[in-house]
C-alpha cells in the first residue's frame, strides 16, 4: 500500500496554513493602516504632476485618448467639437498643463479643470471648428483606471479600448487585425468569479468546464479546439501543462484577462490554433487603495484583502499587497476548494521611461478530482464513489519574476519580462465505469520548474503619411516536469447506498517515473505600419526551436524519448478604419505546436502539429458611449494531428478544420449599467483521421451553437438608502459528441447566473452572487463516465473599500 503520506503531509499543510493566514492578516492591517498617508500624497497629483508623453501627430480625439492614459487625467469634451481637428505630436517629460497647452495649440481649444484629476476640453469663442450641433459631454477617454496597460486596472467599465496581448505592443483594440476579447476587474468582481474558466464563460469562441464539475484545471476550448494545456499565459508567459502537474490561478489575484482567438505562434510560439489566454496579474498602481472582504455560504468561507499605491511624495516607489485564505467544500460528498493566497508587488521608477515591476505569489490549493458515475444510471450528483481518504488534488505553486522597460530614445524601448514558478503536486483518486464490481486506483506525485524570459525591443516613427511601429524579440523557457505514478485497485461499492472501507483497501503500486524536460527558443519581429492614420497592415513572423527529452523509469525497463522539432510561422492582417470608432479587417496566421509525449508510439518521424487561419472581422467602438461590438468569421485548419492505428499505435495522419462566426458586444453605459453578450457557431469537422468511419464527424465535445448574455443596472439610492444593484445572465452550451465517432451525443443545456449588491454606506457594501440559480442538473462529459456540470453556489460577500 502507497499513498505518500499525503495525509500526514495534509495536517502539516493546514497547521502552516492557518499561521500563513494569522501573519497575512497582520501585514493587510498594517498596511492599510498607512492608507491615509499614501493617500494624501496621492492626490498631490494633478496638472501639476510630470509624466513620460509619447503622442504622434494624429486626430485630435485619438490625441486626447492618449493624453489621459498617459497622464492619468480624467478627459471629458463635447464630441462635434473635434471634428476635422488634427493635433500635432508631443513628446517628452512634462506636467500635464504644458502637453495639454502643446496639444490644444492653434486648435481653437483650450480646457477647464471642473476638478483636481478632470480636464473639460472646451471650444474658444469665435473659433470656426465648433459645430453647431451640441452633444452631451462624452468622456472620450477615462483616468488611469479606464487604460488596458498592465499597469492600470480597469474597475469601473467592463470594456477595455487598449491590449497588450494581441500584438504585444500598447495597440488599441481597434487597430489590431485580430480577434481579442478583455475580461477587466469589474466585470469579474460584478460577477464574482471563483475560478478563470468562470470568468471566460461570457466570451464568444471559448466553451469551458467540459468536464464538468472537475476542477483540476480551468479547461478551455477556443474556437473548438482544446488550449488547455498550450493556450493559457500569465504576464504573457506560458504556463504550459504536459500531464498532471499544473499551475491553478487564483481569480483574485487578477486584473484582467485577455483572450487571443485564432492562431498566435508568429508571437507566442509553440500553441495550438484555437488562441490563447493571457491573465495579468494586479500590480501596484500610482493610486492608492484598500479593501478587506469576508465571503461566505453553505461550507464556505473565504476572507482577504487588497492594498496599494504610492510610498513617498516623489511617486517612485508603489506597491501592492493582495492576500486570500478560504476553506470551503463543494457540492458533492466528500469534496473540498481549501485556499490560501499571498502576492507581494512593488515597483519602481527611478525616472521618466524606466520602470521594474517586481510580482511574486505563494498559492496553495487543497482540493478534489472530477465525480464520474455509471452511464445513464440516475444516482444523486453529489455522491461519493470514491474513498474519503484517498480523493486529492492538491498543489502548492511558488512563482516569481519581474517586468522591465527602459526608453533608450524617444523612438526606442526595449522590454524585459522573466518568471520563475515552481509547482508541487498530490493526486490520488478512485474512479469506475461499474464501481459495483471493482475501482481503479491511482497516485501522481509530481512538481514542475519552468523559467521563461521574453527579450523586446520596439522601435517607433513616423515620417510623412506613415506611423511605424517595429518590434523584434527572443524568449527562451525552460521546463522540467516529473511525475511518478502508482496504479492499483480498491473494492467495488453499492452505487446507491455507498459504504467506505478505508484507505486500507486500497491498493496501488509503482508503475512508472516520467521526466519531461522541454526547452523552447523563440525569435521574432513584427512590423505595424499606419498608413494616412486609415491602413494599418501587420507582418510578423517567428522561428521557433523546441527540444524535447522524456526519460521514463518502470519496474522493468528505463526509455529516453528525446525529440527537436522546428517551424517558421507567419502573420498577416490588414485593417482599415471607417471611422474612429469603427474598423474592418483581414488576417492570415499560422500555428504551430510539437508533439512533447508519448512519441515512441507514433509511427515514422515525428513532426508538429500544425495550423493555420483565415479571418475576416468588424469592430465598432460608439463616440457616445462606452461600448465595443465585435464580428469575426474564420476558417482554422490543423494537421498533424496524432490517432490512434491500434491500442499501442499512432499515426500522424489527422487533420481538424474549424469554421465559425463569432459576435460580442460589451457596454458599460455610464455608471449604471453594464451588459455583455456574445454567440458563437462553430462548423467543426474531421478532413481526416486513422479511424475512416470519424472522417466527416464532428469533432468530440465541440458545440455548433454556444451563447451567452448578462446585464446588470444600479438604482441610485437617495437619501439614506444606497445603491442598489441587480443583475443576471444566462450560458448556453448546444449539443455535443463525446466521442470522435459521434455515437456518444451529449444535450445541449443551460445555466442561469444572477447577482444582487447593496451599497450600506460609500464604503461598505453587501452582494450576493448565484451560479446556475435554478440548480440545473445536466452531464457535461460522457465516455466511459458521466461527469455532471457544476451545481448551484450561492455566496454573500461583505466588503469594505477606502
Amino acid at each position: 500500500m502507497m499513498n505518500g503520506g499525503a495525509t500526514t503531509m495534509r495536517r502539516r499543510g493546514r497547521v502552516a496554513m492557518v499561521a500563513s493566514t494569522l501573519l497575512m492578516t497582520t501585514a493587510l492591517v498594517s498596511a492599510t493602516g498607512m492608507m491615509p498617508a499614501f493617500a494624501q500624497s496621492a492626490s498631490s497629483s494633478g496638472m501639476a504632476a510630470s509624466h513620460s508623453f509619447d503622442i504622434g501627430a494624429q486626430p485630435m480625439t485619438s490625441a486626447l485618448t492618449l493624453f489621459g492614459v498617459q497622464s492619468g487625467l480624467q478627459v471629458t469634451v463635447d464630441g462635434a467639437i473635434l471634428r476635422n481637428i488634427t493635433a500635432p505630436a508631443v513628446n517628452g517629460t512634462l506636467t500635464g498643463e504644458q502637453a495639454l497647452t502643446q496639444l490644444l495649440a492653434g486648435s481653437g481649444l483650450s480646457y477647464d479643470l471642473a476638478a483636481d484629476n478632470t480636464v473639460v476640453i472646451i471650444a474658444l469663442a469665435g473659433a470656426d471648428n465648433a459645430d453647431t450641433t451640441t452633444l452631451d459631454p462624452v468622456r472620450i477617454v477615462a483616468d488611469g483606471e479606464r487604460s488596458t496597460d498592465p499597469n492600470t486596472a480597469i474597475t469601473d467599465s467592463f470594456i477595455a479600448p487598449r491590449s497588450l496581448t494581441a500584438s504585444k505592443t500598447d495597440t488599441p483594440v481597434l487597430d489590431d487585425s485580430a480577434a481579442v476579447s478583455i475580461i477587466t476587474q469589474k466585470e469579474m468582481e460584478t460577477r464574482h468569479v471563483q475560478r478563470v474558466a468562470e470568468a471566460l464563460g461570457y466570451t464568444s469562441g471559448v466553451t469551458v468546464d467540459e468536464y464538468g464539475s472537475d476542477e483540476r484545471s480551468d479547461f478551455v476550448r477556443i474556437r473548438g479546439f482544446y488550449q488547455s494545456t498550450l493556450g493559457y499565459y500569465r504576464d504573457g508567459l506560458p504556463t504550459r501543462v504536459y500531464n498532471f502537474t499544473n499551475s491553478r490561478m487564483e481569480p483574485y489575484g487578477l486584473q484582467q484577462i485577455d483572450v487571443l482567438k485564432g492562431s498566435t505562434s508568429s508571437l507566442f510560439g509553440l500553441n495550438g490554433p484555437g488562441g490563447l489566454v493571457n491573465a495579468i496579474t494586479k500590480r501596484p498602481q500610482d493610486k492608492a487603495h484598500a479593501e478587506v472582504f469576508t465571503t461566505f455560504g453553505e461550507d464556505h468561507l473565504t476572507t482577504g484583502g487588497d492594498v496599494g499605491g504610492p510610498v513617498g511624495e516623489d511617486g517612485k516607489w508603489s506597491y501592492r499587497l493582495t492576500g486570500l485564505w478560504q476553506d470551503a467544500e463543494n457540492s458533492q460528498d466528500y469534496s473540498q476548494d481549501d485556499r490560501l493566497y499571498i502576492a507581494p508587488a512593488f515597483t519602481f521608477k527611478p525616472k521618466a521611461g524606466t520602470e521594474l515591476t517586481i510580482l511574486t505569489n505563494y498559492s496553495k490549493r487543497e482540493s478534489t478530482p472530477g465525480y464520474g458515475f455509471p452511464r445513464g444510471v440516475d444516482i444523486d450528483p453529489d455522491t461519493f464513489l470514491g474513498e474519503p481518504g484517498f480523493h486529492t488534488f492538491d498543489t502548492e505553486d511558488s512563482k516569481i519574476g519581474y517586468q522591465f522597460s527602459h526608453e533608450l530614445s524617444d523612438n526606442l524601448t526595449f522590454r524585459q519580462n522573466a518568471q520563475y514558478n515552481h509547482v508541487d503536486l498530490d493526486y490520488e483518486q478512485i474512479y469506475a465505469s461499474d464501481p459495483s464490481t471493482s475501482r481503479t486506483a491511482f497516485a501522481i506525485y509530481g512538481d514542475l520548474d519552468r523559467f521563461s524570459i521574453d527579450n523586446q525591443m520596439q522601435y517607433d516613427t513616423s515620417w510623412n503619411r506613415f506611423d511605424s511601429k517595429s518590434l523584434f524579440g527572443f524568449d527562451y523557457s525552460h521546463d522540467q516536469n516529473r511525475e511518478r505514478r502508482y496504479d492499483g485497485t480498491a473494492p467495488g461499492i453499492n452505487i446507491y447506498n455507498p459504504t467506505y472501507c478505508g484507505v486500507s483497501c486500497v491498493n496501488v503500486s509503482f508503475t512508472s517515473d516520467t521526466e519531461i524536460t522541454q526547452s523552447s527558443y523563440g525569435l521574432y519581429a513584427q512590423e505595424q505600419l499606419t498608413i494616412d492614420d486609415k491602413w494599418i497592415a501587420t507582418l510578423g513572423g517567428r522561428y521557433d526551436y523546441v527540444q524535447s527529452d522524456i526519460k521514463t523509469k518502470t519496474p522493468t525497463a528505463n526509455t529516453l524519448e528525446e525529440n527537436n522539432e522546428q517551424a517558421f510561422t507567419s502573420r498577416a492582417g490588414l485593417t482599415y478604419k471607417v471611422t474612429d470608432g469603427l474598423s474592418v479587417y483581414g488576417n492570415y496566421s499560422e500555428s504551430f505546436q510539437p508533439v512533447y509525449s508519448n512519441v515512441s508510439n507514433i509511427s515514422g518521424s515525428v513532426k508538429p502539429q500544425e495550423g493555420t487561419q483565415y479571418e475576416v472581422g468588424l469592430k465598432y467602438q460608439p463616440a457616445n458611449f462606452d461600448a465595443l461590438f465585435t464580428a469575426a468569421v474564420f476558417d482554422l485548419t490543423q494537421t498533424n494531428v496524432p490517432s490512434y492505428i491500434s491500442a499501442t499505435e499512432r499515426v500522424q495522419i489527422g487533420e481538424v478544420n474549424s469554421r465559425g462566426l463569432e459576435l460580442e458586444g460589451k457596454v458599460s453605459l455610464t455608471d449604471r449599467w453594464n451588459a455583455t453578450v456574445s454567440y458563437t457557431y462553430l462548423d467543426a469537422e474531421i478532413k481526416d483521421d486513422a479511424t475512416a468511419a470519424n472522417i466527416g464527424k464532428r469533432p468530440a465535445s465541440v458545440p455548433k451553437n454556444v451563447a451567452s448574455a448578462w446585464m446588470d443596472y444600479t438604482i441610485p439610492g437617495q437619501n439614506n438608502i444606497g445603491d442598489l444593484t441587480v443583475g443576471a445572465g444566462i450560458r448556453y452550451v448546444g449539443s455535443t459528441y463525446a466521442d470522435s465517432g459521434n455515437t456518444l451525443p451529449m444535450s445541449a443545456y443551460a445555466v442561469t447566473d444572477a447577482m444582487v449588491k447593496y451599497m450600506i454606506t460609500d464604503h461598505l457594501s453587501f452582494a450576493v452572487n448565484a451560479t446556475n440559480l435554478f440548480d440545473r442538473e445536466y452531464v457535461a462529459y460522457s465516455y466511459s463516465a458521466d461527469y455532471y456540470g457544476q451545481g448551484r453556489t450561492v455566496l454573500g460577500t461583505l466588503k469594505y473599500t477606502w
